[in-house]
């Protein structure tokens, strides 16, 4: 279920007639730290809930208007760069195996180690390891501990998304994934120099050509 301004921004419109469903949801504020080191995200201390209103809601069955992607769709053809990405992590010395027990999801990050689920497409299991490599990479050392799950998850699936658009692929459901753990323009904008960085560290070992590439 969603509002009509998430709905239209899925490119979906509510029916004529529809009435929304009342829920209640939470109000939240911002707290500002008084801490010296700004710079540290601290869930616990970065919002709170200060009550709750009434707003309305839509199902998707209440909709019309572009299906929706799903999470992990991905298309257009991966060449050589599958192959590319999995030397690079084993030469990162990061071991990968494929595991269907992480079933739903399609990867997953230990720390020196990935798994991936297999049955995957080409594409999607390119963006998936593009993805799980970005965590071993940024998010499995002293850092973690200064992130959220919000922000970790927006960083992998930005850079994700920059390394899957560099090689020509189209992952489509980048959008929605990064919507679902409540990621948006502001949180992104502040992790934007890390996103390049780290994209620009994959592709200059898979494609040297696409090193600079920039997201758009």
């Amino acid at each position: 279920m969603a509002g009509i301004v998430a709905w239209n921004q899925l490119s979906r419109r509510v029916k004529r007639g529809e009435k929304g469903i009342a829920i209640f949801a939470p109000m939240i504020i911002k707290r500002h730290r008084d801490a010296k080191n700004t710079s540290e995200l601290d869930e616990s201390t970065k919002s709170a809930v200060v009550g709750f209103r009434r707003v309305y809601v839509w199902d998707i069955s209440q909709t019309e208007g572009e299906p929706l992607p799903t999470l992990g769709e991905v298309t257009g053809e991966v060449g050589e760069s599958l192959d590319n990405i999995r030397k690079f992590i084993s030469g990162a010395g990061i071991a990968l195996e494929y595991n269907e027990s992480i079933a739903p999801a399609q990867g997953v990050s230990y720390g020196g180690r990935i798994a991936l689920l297999p049955g995957q497409s080409k594409p999607e299991e390119f963006a998936t390891l593009v993805h799980e490599t970005a965590h071993e990479f940024l998010h499995k050392s002293e850092r973690r501990a200064a992130t959220t799950k919000t922000l970790r998850e927006l960083e992998a699936e930005a850079v994700a998304f920059v390394v899957s658009k560099a090689i020509g692929l189209n992952p489509t459901s980048s959008a929605n994934y990064i919507q679902l753990y409540r990621g948006d323009a502001e949180l992104l904008l502040e992790c934007l120099e890390i996103i390049q960085r780290t994209a620009s560290r994959i592709l200059s070992a898979i494609q040297p050509e696409q090193a600079t590439y920039q997201a758009a």
